[in-house]
């Protein structure tokens, strides 16, 4: 694990402590589960991306991201909402947004602006570390979650997998190698992450998709992250048969990102 995961995960853990004395879980959980507009409001994540592919389309995520720890910001003009009605008018299936506060400047309303602003479904992108932190993204409005394989023990993730499927969200299980990829295969989720960036160097390679495809069962679905920048990269992971994509930082330069989102997948 990188020392930059370690640090984040630390702050994770003294941000969800804060946030549980600040609200318990009891009564976040009560909200969720009470809540029947909430639950109503659902869209389905994967269901977006499989339409898409099933038409012979991409199935993009693309991602409202103001910031990361290894780039620092990628727009200063960060308006979420303006982002998500820009990717959702160029075809985007799914939108990912960060909602870290600490090291990616992101925030709980980013993603319920974004969500207001369109009709696709949306990923809560962040660090999951305990369950309360499940609640808390159906509360805001995800459609979905992120699970980290190399944040979390196989116990923790299986509970948080089941808890998040328990109030209709999809899961995205996200693997960084070969031994990630098989603790992420004994889940039920078939949202399969690839990132191509290796967490102790931050290197990106795409090898690191296709390198771990005959591994994957032909019910999961893959998601290639990371390092997808340019029309050939996508057309070297069709051609792998790989057809869903978690894309931010190209977009993010961009001056329109919808219309950068075009340009990389038409």
């Amino acid at each position: 694990m990188s020392d930059i995961l370690n640090k984040i995960l630390a702050a994770k853990a003294d941000e969800v402590a804060a946030a549980k004395k600040h609200r318990s879980l009891q009564s976040l959980r009560d909200e969720v589960e009470n809540d029947k507009d909430l639950r109503a409001n659902l869209r389905g994540f994967e269901a977006s991306l499989r339409h898409k592919i099933a038409a012979g389309q991409a199935g993009v995520i693309a991602e409202v991201k103001k910031a990361s720890p290894s780039k620092g910001v990628l727009r200063p003009d960060f308006r979420p909402a303006e982002i998500a009605a820009s990717y959702a008018n160029a075809g985007a299936a799914c939108l990912s947004v960060l909602t870290d506060v600490h090291f990616f400047q992101g925030a709980n309303e980013y993603l319920q602006q974004a969500r207001a602003a369109c009709d696709i479904p949306v990923l809560r992108k962040d660090f999951m570390v305990d369950m309360y932190q499940i609640y808390e993204a159906r509360a805001m409005g995800a459609d979905c979650i992120l699970l980290i394989v190399a944040a979390l023990d196989h116990g923790l993730m299986a509970e948080m997998e089941a808890c998040a499927h328990e109030l209709g969200m999809d899961v995205l299980i996200e693997s960084h190698d070969g031994a990630e990829l098989a603790a992420a295969l004994k889940l039920k989720s078939r949202l399969i992450g690839i990132n191509n960036r290796n967490l102790r160097t931050f290197d990106v390679s795409l090898d690191t998709t296709i390198g771990l495809l005959p591994t994957i069962p032909h019910e999961r679905m893959v998601i290639t992250e990371s390092g997808i920048m340019a029309p050939q990269d996508v057309a070297r992971m069709r051609e792998h048969n790989v057809h869903a994509f978690l894309v931010g930082e190209a977009f993010m330069r961009a001056p329109d990102p919808g219309a950068e989102l075009r340009k990389l997948f038409d």
